[in-house]
């Protein structure tokens, strides 16, 4: 099982990669800048040619959009042909007494909200939170404990990386993800997510959503950078009254060591379909396997106790 080393965990050397390796890469997303456009799926889609999303699922036949009623949600999650997943959430707010601060989120007051002789405070308005979501390539990764083939490896880049050549389709790693990121494709079997564009990192380049996200929403680079960053935006946010600006995955001490995609979020994480306190969902495995075999042996005790009194 892969280790956990706090704050200065190196995935890739406990991997194996001599020193000299690349440093650590991955993405912080702000979401308060997220317009909701989807450049980043387009993107992805496109470099990992990948297959549309709707089409004979959630739409008719033909249908290219395929929307799923939801918003403007194509895709609904992420999966084995969805490695970017732009979520839309409208949430109706309290209004403010005060013009809100800019983040270039869309907003409005609900028409009437506020009439004379109305209390302000029982008037509401309607705001989008917008996230792009991804594969976490979390610090420690549960997928990589139980993989039995070897598919899923540790890249030099300290990401996780499905080599689909040798993945059997057993599907362990679907129910070991704490963020039900890896999925199975239909009529293929194997399991498929994000792979931080591997092929460009390799090549010097930027993962293809990252690059083409024209906010600059999801930021690319060494992750001890994108957590400095994401530290001083979060400062910049709390200093201009967004209160409810937090960090979701940048903690090293979290259940999963960290994560190798995190996000700056304006509400709670469930409001994202993000779970609260991921854990590692192998973390328990080495007591298990001491309990099993100290449960065996105790068997195989009693069973060689209980024949040898026989014989006698």
């Amino acid at each position: 099982m892969n280790s956990l080393s706090g704050p200065l965990a190196d995935p890739s050397a406990d991997a194996g990669y001599a020193d000299g390796h690349p440093p650590r890469v991955g993405f912080f997303t702000d979401t308060s800048v997220c317009i909701g456009c989807k450049a980043c799926e387009v993107a992805c889609k496109e470099w990992n040619a990948l297959p549309a999303d709707g089409v004979g699922d959630h739409g008719a036949a033909g249908d290219v959009l395929g929307l799923t009623g939801m918003s403007y949600d194509n895709s609904g999650g992420l999966g084995a042909s969805t490695y970017r997943h732009v979520a839309f959430v409208e949430q109706r707010v309290p209004a403010r007494d005060s013009a809100p601060v800019d983040l270039g989120m869309p907003a409005m007051e609900l028409p009437g909200a506020v009439q004379p002789g109305v209390d302000r405070d029982d008037a509401t308005e309607v705001r989008w939170l917008m996230s792009s979501d991804v594969c976490k390539h979390c610090t420690h990764a549960a997928c990589l404990d139980v993989c039995p083939t070897g598919s899923l490896i540790r890249t030099e880049h300290g990401t996780v990386l499905v080599q689909e050549d040798i993945c059997n389709g057993c599907g362990y790693c679907i129910p070991a993800c704490p963020y039900g990121v890896i999925d199975q494709r239909q009529g293929d079997g194997r399991a498929f997510k994000c792979t931080m564009c591997q092929d460009r990192l390799g090549a010097g380049l930027a993962p293809a959503c990252a690059t083409a996200c024209p906010t600059e929403s999801i930021q690319f680079g060494p992750l001890d950078e994108l957590r400095e960053r994401a530290d001083a935006r979060l400062a910049e946010l709390h200093d201009r009254g967004v209160g409810e600006a937090r960090l979701y995955g940048r903690d090293p001490d979290d259940g999963v060591g960290g994560d190798g995609a995190f996000f700056l979020l304006l509400d709670e994480p469930e409001v994202y379909g993000l779970p609260p306190d991921p854990v590692v969902t192998t973390r328990d495995l080495p007591s298990m396997w001491r309990h099993a075999a100290g449960a065996a042996l105790a068997v195989a005790g009693a069973v060689a106790a209980a024949f040898l009194g026989g014989r006698r």
